[in-house]
Order: structure tokens, then C-alpha cells, then sequence
């Protein structure tokens, strides 16, 4: 029984979800303190947070059994990602939840701007009616430049179409094809700032972000360009922008987000010209369920099925792929762990390559498992596919990738070549018929064997008589052989053998069967 602590208010139709998984205990507790959370956490296997829960490196340090992280919602700065990640605990947001809800945000704030609605409904509330104060601009026609065009980016590009306005874009991660499908121009940071008559953020907040729009970038736009932010507060240097729209460079600035929120008494809100709402980008009643409900059922599954999806610091398998890749990430763990208990020396670099449709295609996430069955042979820590390339990282492992034309006997073939200070080591795997797992190479030699339970794995010169010495001494240990695997080179040549027994064979028999005339190596393998 999985144990979820929610610690910030969230729809009630998410609980509900959860709480209809009998295999997951649900406990509510909101507005806990830093040190009430510190005390609590260590019972739970999975939080669930918005945005007021601050999950910091002191919260995951006292997190004892916790394996994921469900922020409802896209932004996760208040999660120490790279704290999770060192632990091996999974953070997962909701990023589709909100997108629509963001996005029309920031078109009411770009519309507000255009036509000064705040102002003029605070006059005509106070008495007054001052027409000729309120002259507003129109959209039509003028240019909008998106910078970041994810999700909620390339939503707000659209709606902005639609009130005819033409769209400039930047994003450095987006090619020119995809923009183009959109029907918008792909231009550089410098060109846009250059060309917008109004300009929208929507990127996520990084170091390479921070204060992306400062004096610089203020000095290259338009005179009188209006600018919103819906994204995050520190992507704009405030006290940039604030002497931007005293000057009248910027006419005007829609704000959704501060670098300090609440802002306090940031000069920002003293300008007219300002328009503030207080973070509601994602704040619908509509947005809220979608979220609540996206992040439940993405925990449910991660626990029922151990299936990953939007998560921030681990790869994503589509969930039409789960149910074909899952055997796949099994095996691939298994050669990791295989490779790791037969190699001499220590590791400079482990290279996995990918044949076949299906493993390039979630090639991703079956190095990572690679990884992780081949660090578990060495640390008494857990790793898994969070946890493993920072481990890997730390222990100056390098990790290559490559992919290959399918191989002729195999639809999907996963090789793992460890390179150490003492040679090579490689071993291929895949599904026999898509039936079952099987190890079909070792080095030069070619096979079809069983990777499961106690393996004894030898190599010998190819002469008679030594598979009846082995099998005496494994008679004197009574020890039962289950399946045997011999490939060869050559007649009289190399040879080698993976045999599954029942039980472990002890270490003392294993140094009898490698020291026997003939034997190049003889090891005992656990998968």
C-alpha cells in the first residue's frame, strides 16, 4: 500500500481518483510549515504539491521512502529538482492542464493594455467619465513576438492570428519547419525585440533565462512597445523595466508574475501604465480540475504500473509503447547488470547501441535502465533511471548512444559495450518472437540464453572433457543445472557457456571450475 500526502489545496475530483485506487492510501494535509513537513514526509511514497508546498533539499533529505514528486501544474521552481534526482525520486508535472488557461491570460492582459480597461473601469467607478483619457491602440495588424514557443507559447500565437495580428517567434529549441507549420516567422531574439509592437514571455525560468530581458534588450525595441509577462518574474530584470516605461520606451507592461511574490512595495506597481494580477495564469475552475485529475491519474500509474509520464527529470514512454517497451527496459537492466558482474577493471565508458524500430524509438529511457542494473552492482545505494546519470556523472563514467540499421536475426537488439583500463566487455540482448528475453551475445560469441536467476558464465579452450570435470563439481555442491548455453568459434577453438543453475554456487567451487586446465574465466552472475 502506497502512502500520498497532498500538502496544497487541490480539486476534489483528483482525490477522488486516488483515493479509487485501492492499492493507494490518500492523506490531506494543507498549509503544513517547513518544519511540520520535515517531521512528516518520511512516512510517504509519493507528495502531491501546487505551488505553496516548498520542497527543499531539507524536505527530500527527510524523505525516507518517497519515490515521486506530482506538482499539479507546469512549474516546478518550488521543487529542488536536482535534490530529487540524487535521491532517485521522480518529479512529474501536469504541463496540458493549464495551457489553454495561460495562454488566454495573457491575451486578456495584451488586450488590456491595448485599450487601458483597467484604468477606465476604476474611473468610471469613481465618478468620472473621461473618454478622451483612455485612448487605446488596436491589435489588428500590428506585430506580437512570441519568445518561447512551447505549449502555452504556440497557444497564444494562435489566438493571437486570430485578432489578425502578424507573429514573430524565438525559441532556440524549435526548427524553422515546425514554425512554419505554425505559419509563424522563426526569427533571432534580437530581430523580435527589434520588430514587435508587443511582446509575450513564455518561457520556463533557468539559469540561461534569468533577467533574459534586461537594459540591452529594453534598448533594442520599438518605442512605445508593450510588453507581458505571464511566464515567470525573474525572466525580466524589473528595475530594467521599471525605468523603461518611466522613459516611455515601454508603453506599457501586463504582469502576471513577479521576481518577489507577493512583490511588496515594488516600484512597478506604482506606474499607471502597469497592469498586475496576482499569478492567475493557471487560475480557472477548469484548469484546476485538469490538473488535479492529470497529476492523480500520472501518480496512480506510476504506482500501479510503475508507467512514467511528464516527468522533469525522467524519461517518458508513451503510453501506447508502455506495454511493448516494458520487457524491453527489463532486459536492458538486466544486460547492465550482467555486464558489470562479468567485466575486469575499472570503467572508463559504457556504450549502448539500439537496432530495430522500437528500442531507437524509447531508446531514452532503456540506456538510463542500462545504466541502473549495471550501477546497482556496485553500490549499496539505490539508483535507478533518476539518479543513475548523475551517479554515473560523479563517478566519471562516460555514456555514448548510438543507433544501427536493424540487425538481420532480431527486430529489436540492445548491445552494451563497457570499456575499463583492462579491455572491453560486450553483451547483446532482445526478445525472442517478442516471447521472451534472452542474452544473445557475449563478445564474438553468439547464443540464445536464459538472463534470470543464478548464472554460471565460463570461457575455455575448446578441448573434450571439461563440461564433465564442471558438471562433477557442481554435483559434489549439489547443484542442479536448469538450462545450458554453449557458442563457440571454431572447432578446437574459444568457447563459451552460461549455465542457469538453482541455486548459488559457492565461491570456493567457483575457483575449483577456474582453475581447471582450460578455463580462461569462470564466473557466477545474479539477475
Amino acid at each position: 500500500m502506497a502512502k500520498v500526502l497532498i500538502s496544497d489545496q487541490i480539486s476534489d475530483e483528483g482525490i477522488r481518483i486516488l483515493e479509487r485506487e485501492g492499492s493507494i492510501e490518500v492523506e490531506v494535509k494543507t498549509g503544513l510549515s517547513p518544519k511540520e513537513l520535515i517531521a512528516c514526509i518520511g512516512g510517504y511514497d509519493g507528495l502531491i504539491v501546487r505551488s505553496a508546498t516548498k520542497v527543499t533539499s531539507e524536505v527530500i533529505s527527510a524523505a525516507d521512502k518517497l519515490r515521486v514528486i506530482g506538482r499539479a501544474g507546469v512549474g516546478y521552481d518550488n521543487i529542488d529538482l536536482e535534490a530529487a534526482s540524487e535521491r532517485g525520486i521522480v518529479v512529474m508535472n501536469s504541463p496540458e492542464g493549464n495551457t489553454n488557461t495561460a495562454a488566454e491570460h495573457a491575451i486578456a492582459l495584451l488586450m488590456s493594455l491595448a485599450r487601458n480597461i483597467p484604468l477606465a473601469n476604476q474611473s468610471v467607478k469613481s465618478g468620472k467619465w473621461e473618454r478622451s483619457r483612455f485612448m487605446g491602440v488596436e491589435v489588428m495588424g500590428k506585430t506580437l513576438g512570441v519568445i518561447g514557443l512551447g505549449r502555452i507559447g504556440s497557444i497564444v500565437a494562435k489566438r493571437a492570428m486570430g485578432l489578425a495580428m502578424k507573429i514573430l517567434a524565438y525559441d532556440p529549441y524549435i526548427s524553422e519547419e515546425a514554425a512554419s507549420r505554425l505559419g509563424l516567422e522563426l526569427v533571432s531574439l534580437e530581430e523580435l525585440l527589434r520588430r514587435s509592437d508587443y511582446i509575450t514571455l513564455h518561457t520556463p525560468r533557468t539559469p540561461e533565462t534569468r533577467n533574459l530581458i534586461g537594459p540591452r534588450e529594453f534598448a533594442l525595441m520599438k518605442e512605445g512597445v508593450r510588453l507581458i509577462n505571464c511566464a515567470r518574474g525573474q525572466i525580466v530584470d524589473e528595475q530594467a523595466l521599471y525605468d523603461a516605461l518611466v522613459s516611455g520606451k515601454v508603453a506599457g507592461a501586463g504582469l502576471d508574475v513577479f521576481a518577489q511574490e507577493p512583490p511588496g512595495d515594488s516600484p512597478l506597481l506604482k506606474l499607471d501604465q502597469v497592469i498586475c494580477t496576482p499569478h492567475l495564469g493557471a487560475s480557472t475552475t477548469e484548469a484546476q480540475v485538469r490538473v488535479a485529475t492529470a497529476i492523480a491519474e500520472q501518480v496512480v500509474d506510476f504506482f500501479s504500473t510503475g508507467q512514467i509520464r511528464n516527468a522533469v527529470n525522467a524519461p517518458s514512454v508513451h503510453p501506447e509503447n508502455l506495454p511493448k517497451i516494458r520487457p524491453y527496459t527489463d532486459l536492458a537492466e538486466r544486460l547492465g547488470s550482467f555486464a558489470a558482474q562479468l567485466m575486469e577493471g575499472g570503467v572508463r565508458q559504457v556504450r549502448v547501441e539500439y537496432a530495430g524500430e522500437l528500442v531507437q524509438r524509447e531508446s531514452k529511457v532503456l540506456t538510463l535502465s542500462v545504466l541502473a542494473g549495471f550501477l546497482c552492482q556496485f553500490l549499496h545505494a539505490d539508483v535507478n533511471i533518476v539518479n543513475a546519470p548523475l551517479i554515473a556523472e560523479s563517478r566519471g563514467i562516460r555514456i555514448l548512444e548510438t543507433h544501427t540499421s536493424p540487425a538481420e536475426m532480431y527486430p529489436n537488439l540492445i548491445t552494451v559495450a563497457v570499456v575499463t583500463d583492462r579491455g572491453e566487455l560486450t553483451v547483446g540482448g532482445s526478445r525472442i518472437h517478442e516471447r521472451d528475453s534472452r542474452i544473445v551475445r557475449v563478445d564474438q560469441f553468439r547464443l540464445e540464453a536464459i538472463p534470470e536467476g543464478h548464472i554460471l558464465v565460463w570461457s575455455n579452450q575448446d578441448m573434450p572433457g571439461i563440461m564433465g570435470k564442471i558438471a562433477t563439481i557442481l554435483g559434489e555442491n549439489d547443484i542442479n543445472i536448469g538450462a545450458m548455453h554453449l557458442a563457440r568459434t571454431k572447432p578446437r577453438g574459444t568457447a563459451l557457456c552460461m549455465v542457469n543453475v538453482d541455486s548459488d554456487i559457492p565461491e570456493d567451487a567457483v575457483r575449483r571450475i577456474a582453475a581447471l586446465p582450460y578455463i580462461i574465466y569462470a564466473k557466477m552472475v545474479h539477475l
